[in-house]
């Protein structure tokens, strides 16, 4: 039997890009797209597609989200410092993923930097991540 873990990041992915903007360059994009939401900048990033019941689907779309969370294993900068760099960090459920580095939740906005992956897991696999 798989453990949780290999439910989600041990799994086989698909590979992606981030943006490849520098920090400050990202940064400063970052602020004017976003005038008022807090972000956090991360590298080694997997954005994990929750594997959801047609009701589960349903209610995620109602409430606005996306069923999809991010874990990173590198956090290079923090607005509200909330995570120190170098620390890992799993987000809340997405409301938007943009552009192909812009992961929303309710509260942050993560710029993806780099290359990362993308994969499906079970709700267990994501919510036992550390």
């Amino acid at each position: 039997m798989d453990s949780p873990l290999n439910d989600g990041l041990l799994r086989e992915g698909v590979d992606l890009i981030g943006s490849e903007l520098t920090l400050e360059e990202l940064v400063l994009a970052a602020r004017e797209r976003y005038k008022w939401m807090p972000f956090c900048v991360v590298e080694e990033w997997v954005i994990l597609d929750a594997i959801l019941t047609e009701d589960e689907l349903a209610k995620v779309a109602a409430a606005g989200c996306q069923p999809m969370f991010l874990f990173a294993h590198k956090v290079v900068h923090d607005e509200q410092q909330r995570f120190e760099p170098g620390d890992w960090v799993r987000s809340t459920i997405a409301r938007t993923f943009n552009e192909g580095y812009l992961f929303e939740t309710r509260n942050t906005v993560y710029l993806l930097k780099g290359p990362g992956q993308r994969k499906s897991s079970s709700l267990q696999g994501i919510f036992s991540i550390f």
